[in-house]
This record gives C-alpha cells, structure tokens and sequence, in this order.
C-alpha cells in the first residue's frame, strides 16, 4: 500500500493550475510571457512597504506584530476597509469583515461552508480558474450563470434537485473578469441578484480588479446595489471578496470579505480551524502603507496598466489575421482571445513557445473543458514595445496554423 491509496476520494478533483505551471516561464529571459495574471513588480510601492516594516519593528511594535492576533483581523485594517467599502456604495462595519490570505482564500472557505457533495454553484462560462479549483474540492456540480439567460429559475433548481443537492451561490467577477476582461453592464448586476433572489441563494461578488479602471465610468458593485434596496448589509445575500494582491502586493497574501454578519461568523470558525489568522505584521503592514499611499498607487497603476492595456489592442488591430477576435477591456489585466474554429489553444501553445511568446489556453477555464479555440493574454507585465513583439510573434504562430 502507498498512502495515495487511502486520499480522500475529492483529491481526485483537484488538479493542477495550468497558469501557476505556466508562470515558470517568467523565469526564461528570451520568453515573452503573456501568461501570467501578476502585477509588475517594479511597481511594488517598496519604500512605502520598507517603511512600513521597520515601523512594525521597532520597539514596542514588534510584540505586536509578531504576536498571535483575532482571527477576525487587524482592528485598524478592518476600520480603512469599512473606510473604502462607504466610498464604493457599501456601509458596513468592522464586524461585517473577515481579513483573509488573500481573496483566494476566501474562495475556499465560501466554498467550504456552502457546497455540499452534489450542490449546484453558477459559474460564468468561462470563469476565473482559481474559483474552480477552489470550490472543486466540496464536488460540487457548475452550472452556467449569464446574465441574459432567459431559463426560468425553477429549471435551473429543479436540475440542480434532480442532481442531489440544490443551487448555494451565483459567482461573478463583475469588472475586469479573469480570463475575459469583461465588465458587467449595470443591468446585468441587477439580473444576477434578481436571479439569487428568486433561487434563493448568495452571490460571491469577487472584486479583485475592481480598483484598476482605465477607461470608462464605474459601476456600482453588486453589493451596493443591494445595499441601496435594503439599507442593511445584514439584509444583503452579496458577499463581497476585495484584495490587496493587484493593487500593492501579492506577497503578502492580504484580503477581505465583507457580509453579512451570520456569514462572517461563520467564516471566522473556518479560519479559526483552518489557519487561526491571517499574518499579523502583514496586516499592519498593509494598514500603514493602504493608509498613506492607496489611493496615489492605484493612480500610477492605472497609467502604466492602461497605457500597456491599449498597446496591445492597438497590436492586436494591427497584426491579427481575419478570424481571430477579441475582448476590448476597459480595465484589469486581460485580453481574451477567440480563434477560427478548428484550432486548439493548446496546440497552439506549444508552437508559440518555439517562437519565444506565452500565453494561457482558455480550456482550463472552462467548468467543462470545452471552447477549446480560445486563450487569454496578459498585458500589465510587458512595456508597450515588449507587447508589439510579442503580439507580432502570436500572430505569425496563428498564421501559420490557419
């Protein structure tokens, strides 16, 4: 016997993240990746965040920092996230927020107190892998969430019954989706909570790139729109998940969820069993710099990522053959390809690299494998002229298996 012989029959779900194998491309000089879904390090706010370390160090800080803390999170950071959640639409306290590693985390323990074997989680077609991967291991079954879908949602309940279980949650990323870069349009939000309404089940608001606008007006989240209905968060089914990672730092694996208060206590006894809390010097870490340069950061984000966004529409434009279409996002960090029917992603891929240029097949985020002739390119870690080559490079490679 081997010990893979006794795993738990759900390990057979997960899988590997192609993008996270993928990512080891950024480690080869002469690739051009557009792989990755990551910010650009050389525009880590890194004297603020030096800063803000040798302050939690010095004398007197450092009992703290280094300390065991609540699970809920740091009291201070809990406060500036009610602080930027008023100024989106959403009025909450701290007691309505969870600090957690990062947004993904988040997934996980959402997944984990909703999802039994057999429940029904909508998803978008396609939707962010990581969301995949995280609720996979509850099993449950996805069904397609779209807006403009005109099932009724007594046929969607009664597949999900006939199933096992029933519908526990619709799943959007409303702005700047990962993989498509697509926004929700206003009254697209307000089909997705009219549709959780009448399924009676909660929606997973995930706000990762929420802050990263380059063109265009922004919309209310869907929790503030619920929010205006009800005017009690406690009365809101839209569980909101924010993140420091695309704004100041991945590395230190700092976000949020806001609820509910039922949910967050909730989420509370599943972090308690899970990881007890969430780094305390990171959490004062992030308070310090969030607090000084946030607002600032997010401004020069938005110069550098948008100007990087329209170089490689621009290349696009210029350099794709008839057939190939994309998505023209108005923030994020994605653009989403889709090819003339009869080409893989995958296949693709490996004649890409021949030509030193990455990108991440769509399959993988598709709930059910499918739309295989689609991929997606990331723009916020190249320059503009970085970009031009590498979209000339993809578009030689897609020539050529026309």
């Amino acid at each position: 016997m081997t010990l893979s012989d006794i795993f738990a029959d759900r390990t057979e779900r997960m899988t590997a993240s192609e993008i996270r194998e993928l990512l080891k491309l950024l480690d080869q000089p002469d690739i051009i990746s557009f792989a990755g879904g990551i910010p650009d390090p050389a525009l880590f706010p890194r004297e603020a965040f030096a800063d803000a370390f040798a302050h939690a160090m010095e004398d007197g800080a450092a009992g703290i920092s280094l300390q065991y803390a609540t699970s809920e999170g740091y009291t201070p950071l809990r406060d500036w996230i009610a602080d930027h959640m008023a100024s989106l639409g959403v009025t909450c306290s701290r007691d309505n927020i969870l600090v957690t590693a990062g947004s993904q985390q988040a997934l996980d323990y959402l997944g984990k107190i909703f999802l039994n074997k057999n429940d029904t989680a909508l998803v978008g077609w396609p939707t962010y892998l990581g969301a995949l991967g995280a609720f996979n291991a509850y099993e449950p079954r996805f069904d397609r969430l779209d807006p403009a879908d005109n099932r009724a949602s007594e046929d969607i309940a009664s597949v999900a019954k006939e199933a096992g279980g029933r519908v526990k949650f619709a799943y959007v990323s409303p702005d700047f989706a990962n993989p498509t870069g697509v926004t929700m349009r206003l009254e697209e939000r307000r089909a997705v909570l009219e549709r959780a309404r009448s399924l009676d089940c909660a929606v997973i608001e995930d706000a990762a790139y929420q802050a990263l606008r380059y063109d265009g007006k922004p919309i209310p989240p869907i929790l503030a729109l619920e929010m205006a209905e009800t005017g009690d968060i406690n009365a809101c089914r839209t569980i909101y998940l924010g993140s420091f990672s695309k704004t100041l730092a991945p590395g230190l694996r700092v976000g949020w969820v806001v609820a509910a208060k039922p949910v967050i206590d909730r989420l509370v006894l599943t972090k308690q069993a899970a990881d007890l809390q969430t780094a305390t010097l990171n959490q004062i870490v992030v308070n310090e710099v969030a607090r000084k340069v946030f607002d600032s950061h997010v401004g020069i984000l938005r110069e550098n990522y948008g100007a990087r966004m329209h170089a490689m529409l621009d290349a696009l434009a210029r350099e794709m053959p008839d057939g190939v279409t994309w998505v023209e996002p108005e923030g994020g960090m994605f653009v989403w390809l889709t090819l003339p029917r009869g080409i893989d992603g995958k296949s693709l891929l490996k004649d890409a690299l021949k030509a030193n240029v990455a990108f991440v097949p769509g399959q993988a985020f598709y709930a059910d494998g499918s739309n295989t002739n689609t991929l997606r390119l990331n723009f916020s870690m190249s320059g503009p002229s970085v970009i031009n080559e590498g979209i000339a490079r993809l578009a030689k490679v897609i020539r050529a298996a026309l």
